[in-house]
């Protein structure tokens, strides 16, 4: 599979990068299996980097992932692990009552990364992620966390999921070392990051933007749907047309749209059935011009572009 440097570093990640959200399944001895042989599949087609957080599947996922490289040590050096943290579940005791909150406190996030490794059966993160802006950090607190997490050893280098430009600028003023990535929400549904300054910050500060969700309101519903039945219609008529085209399915016109974007977007892959990890790839071989892509957006917006 093709790769690209992450951010400026000299990182290489597959242009894909498989998303072990869904890995463990509901945690029983089929869905587990299931999803080793998912992590086999991607790593036997390419896929070298591996997308975790401390919440998914309440850590059954990372310890999933930390038991095949317990069966497989061999394959720690030839893989990125990347894992997130910072959102903090719902907790409902007798006596307190706390929200979903979101916690970049230094104590939270050393602890968080802890488990993460120990779940992961690994010494160290290749990459490491605030998962969602918390409104309360300090952004002192978390470089000189960030530092500490570096001089230990136990993570090598960093970046933020669903950042907004100005919150990316207001760390990066204090860290001694660069924001890789920042993971956002891209797909045919959720342009945000085209409008909003996200994907021009990117380009400008060579951080690379890692698509969550790259499929949704095409292969599954988009989050929070917004799209009128007129609209999905109209989106579904350019996809046919434009996959008869290229000879090869909607949804992976849907990423080969993502990939023409000059940021250097790496989406992310999620599936846990092995043909389709496997063909998300024809995606990569389409001639998929200009033309095609604004004709997708058009579709999308109901309107030429001004």
């Amino acid at each position: 599979m093709k790769q690209l440097s992450i951010g400026k570093s000299d990182i290489k990640s597959s242009r894909f990068i498989y998303g072990c959200m869904r890995i463990a399944g509901d945690n029983s001895e089929s869905d587990r299996n299931k999803g080793k042989r998912a992590i086999m599949t991607a790593l036997d087609n390419g896929y070298n980097h591996f997308d975790h957080a401390d919440i998914y599947g309440g850590g059954a996922c990372e310890s999933l992932f930390g038991e095949l490289l317990a069966e497989t040590p061999h394959l720690r050096e030839q893989m990125i692990l990347t894992s997130k943290a910072g959102i903090r579940p719902r907790s409902n005791s007798h006596d307190s009552y706390a929200p979903t909150r979101y916690d970049f406190s230094q104590r939270y996030l050393m602890k968080s990364v802890e488990g993460s490794l120990l779940r992961l059966n690994t010494d160290y993160l290749d990459m490491f992620l605030l998962h969602r802006p918390d409104y309360l950090f300090d952004v002192e607190e978390v470089a000189d966390t960030f530092a500490l997490l570096k001089a230990s050893g136990k993570v090598k280098h960093f970046g933020v999921s669903n950042f907004k430009p100005s919150q990316v600028e207001l760390l990066k003023s204090k860290l001694s070392m660069p924001l890789l990535v920042n993971q956002v929400e891209i797909n045919i549904h959720n342009i945000d990051t085209l409008m909003d300054g996200t994907l021009d910050q990117c380009q400008q500060h060579g951080i690379t933007p890692i698509a969550w969700c790259p499929l949704g309101g095409v292969a599954y519903p988009a989050w929070g749907n917004t799209f009128s039945t007129d609209d999905e219609q109209r989106i579904g008529a350019e996809l046919a047309q434009q996959s008869e085209k290229h000879a090869c399915a909607p949804w992976q016109v849907m990423l080969a749209w993502l990939l023409k974007h000059p940021a250097n977007i790496l989406p992310i892959i999620g599936s846990t059935t092995p043909e389709r990890i496997v063909a998300a790839k024809q995606a990569l071989t389409l001639d998929y011009s200009r033309e095609d892509w604004y004709r997708l957006l058009e579709a999308r917006n109901g309107q030429q572009v001004p």
